[in-house]
């Protein structure tokens, strides 16, 4: 067998580099073992990283043997169980019979474990939010004049060396060695040609102190085309920067949370931890997305994150008290024509009396013509009740940015999200 080595030395993060090269060539291995360790593990237990194993098959590589070549027959003596054509069996328990990671002892083959590493916190998110997107993010007019970024705006005589230009500069520098030595030259030219009209002459007519001022005179003009500078910091050009203006993708999420006594304890416990792993896809994937936590029972109100994930507050329900609300934070702080405007809505469905016709008509009339998108979980192992008859009449007014699911056990959260929140493919 012939082995390769590749002898030359690391560069440097290189193993960083090959890290990579491995995450993504078994990336679907990742991602399914990902998808496990987050139906497994608490939402709250979010921010570590996850040890993945990938079967020992799957990551072989190809290796070169010199093969013997041509027809052998070979005599095996010692053989009492086998003649020419039969076909061997499988050893039993797997490939090697022992040490194959299938968990029993034995005394016979050889074997080898799973092939495990680790991935850091930063991969596993990676994996964890991958094909994920705020739907419908579109830039926005300018809120304020803080968000600018730099743009070209033509050339300039003053600057930082790191902006200079090198090719506007060195056409003004020939430009002006042009404009300087031209005349010069001329001079030289024709003080050149006096010299040699002068030195054609019959010796005896020849000029001898017009000769010495017109060589003086030459001698005078080639110092002046040396003294030229080839560079000269009149010449340098530099790149000149304004701050211009840009458009925001500034965004908004409202988490609205339903806490009335039909809640019980353990659909609070979901709706808290979607909440939390929204709050995580946020703050991981967009830096301008801000968040407005909004509880509600038979009041509505807006609170701040700790007292949103752990507040015991109980009532009633009205859910359209929270839109109400919701439509009163958009008018008075968020403008829908400079903000990006989402609201995600965890709920079990139960509402009084015939207000959910109510939270029918504030959507459609108020609230789904300024959002770029809503989503709506129901938390309940029962049949749907009226909110969710009455959202279903809001989707299908606004199929592309209403979407609604069911959540009944926390194993059904990250599913949930991902399909709430999954990439739409452009048109």
């Amino acid at each position: 067998m012939s082995y390769f080595i590749d002898r030359r030395s690391n560069a440097r993060n290189k193993s960083a580099v090959n890290r990579q090269r491995f995450i993504r060539r078994y990336r679907s291995h990742i991602k399914r073992a990902v998808e496990d360790a987050v139906n497994r593990r608490s939402i709250t237990d979010m921010e570590r990283g996850e040890e993945v194993s990938i079967p020992t098959r799957d990551i072989s590589e190809p290796v070169f043997q010199h093969g013997q070549g041509g027809k052998r027959r070979v005599i095996n003596p010692g053989n009492k169980e086998f003649v020419e054509g039969d076909r061997m069996r499988r050893p039993s328990g797997g490939g090697g019979g022992g040490g194959s990671g299938d968990g029993q002892a034995t005394n016979q083959g050889e074997g080898e474990d799973d092939f495990a590493f680790t991935l850091s916190r930063e991969e596993f998110l990676e994996f964890v939010f991958d094909g994920l997107e705020l739907p419908h993010l579109e830039r926005k007019q300018i809120a304020d004049m803080d968000e600018v970024r730099p743009v070209r705006a033509g050339i300039a005589r003053d600057g930082t060396p790191a902006r200079i230009n090198i090719v506007r500069s060195m056409r003004s520098a020939q430009a002006r060695r042009i404009a300087m030595r031209s005349p010069i030259k001329r001079a030289l030219k024709e003080a050149t040609d006096a010299l040699e009209l002068e030195e054609r002459k019959d010796p005896v007519l020849r000029n001898k102190v017009r000769i010495a001022e017109l060589k003086a005179e030459i001698e005078r003009l080639e110092a002046r085309l040396k003294a030229v500078p080839f560079l000269d910091t009149y010449d340098l050009r530099y790149n000149h920067l304004i701050n211009q203006p840009m458009p925001s993708n500034k965004a908004v999420m409202f988490c609205v949370m339903d806490v009335s006594g039909s809640m019980t304890q353990a659909h609070k416990d979901i709706g808290k931890r979607f909440f939390l792993l929204l709050y995580l896809f946020l703050e991981r994937n967009y830096e301008k997305v801000e968040l407005v936590f909004i509880r509600h029972h038979t009041a509505a109100k807006e609170v701040d994150e700790e007292e949103f994930f752990y507040s015991r507050e109980t009532g009633g329900t009205i859910v359209s008290s929270a839109l109400t609300l919701l439509d009163e934070v958009i008018e008075s702080r968020y403008p829908a024509g400079e903000w990006n405007l989402y609201v995600a809505q965890a709920s079990d469905g139960d509402n009084w009396d015939d207000d959910s016709t109510n939270c029918r008509e504030l959507m459609i009339k108020k609230l789904m013509p300024r959002l770029q998108y809503y989503a709506y979980v129901e938390i309940t192992p029962h049949a749907h009740q009226a909110l969710w008859e009455e959202y279903e009449r809001v989707e299908a007014e606004f199929p592309d940015r209403f979407a609604m699911q069911q959540i009944v056990e926390a194993g059904d959260i990250y599913p949930v999200f991902r399909e709430l929140f999954k990439r739409r493919i452009s048109a």
